[in-house]
């Protein structure tokens, strides 16, 4: 659980809209990569925005219907499929869900907080990385619960269209149901290929 509580510092040290921009969904084996991108009103900031993995599934959802409502906070989303995950990397694929979560905001930012040590090539925007930024910075810390409430839903929807996986317990994470699941099933269109517990069921090579 991270030490620190997200403020506001980092977004004060500019002028004009700040985003934080965050992602869900490297690690699983399956479904997309979701980032999120959002600029908080610092006079309407919601109680208890934290780093998503700091905040039970309940506490995410009320806190993403409160960003929501708030018509002084915006939100971008950007998504990357498996189809990209699988073409590019996983690294690449996030970098560019990320680039389209700031691409998709209604208001453009002059600055992008970006959650971690990389950042996104080719940014409409100034960018700066923030190693641990969804427990330091509350811009990113809000793009942390938006992009894993968002991605959250996809899977549930997922398992719907896909049903004997899990999905929508796991998320598409890589836990030992799932696995047994995917010997058992194969693979279904959602399932990355690149990824190893994937690939070696399908008899690929990676």
């Amino acid at each position: 659980m991270p030490t620190n509580t997200p403020d506001f510092s980092f977004e004060r040290q500019y002028n004009g809209p700040v985003c934080g921009v965050d992602e869900a969904g490297r690690g699983p084996l399956a479904g997309p990569v979701v980032a999120a991108a959002v600029i908080l009103n610092p006079k309407t900031i919601p109680d208890g925005l934290n780093d998503s993995k700091a905040l039970s599934e309940i506490r995410r959802e009320l806190l993403l219907n409160n960003l929501i409502k708030d018509k002084t906070i915006f939100i971008g989303i950007g998504v990357a499929e498996p189809e990209e995950i699988d073409r590019l990397n996983i690294l690449h694929a996030s970098m560019i869900a990320m680039r389209r979560a700031v691409l998709n905001l209604p208001v453009a930012p002059h600055m992008a907080l970006i959650d971690g040590n990389r950042l996104p090539p080719d940014m409409p925007c100034d960018a700066e990385a923030i190693i641990k930024g969804d427990a330091r910075s509350l811009s990113i810390a809000a793009a942390s619960i938006v992009a894993k409430v968002t991605r959250d839903k996809i899977m549930k929807e997922a398992d719907i269209r896909f049903p004997g996986y899990g999905l929508a317990g796991h998320k598409g994470y890589p836990t030992k149901a799932h696995k047994a699941a995917l010997l058992q099933i194969g693979a279904s269109p959602i399932h990355r290929r690149s990824f190893r517990p994937v690939a070696e069921v399908m008899g690929l090579k990676l």
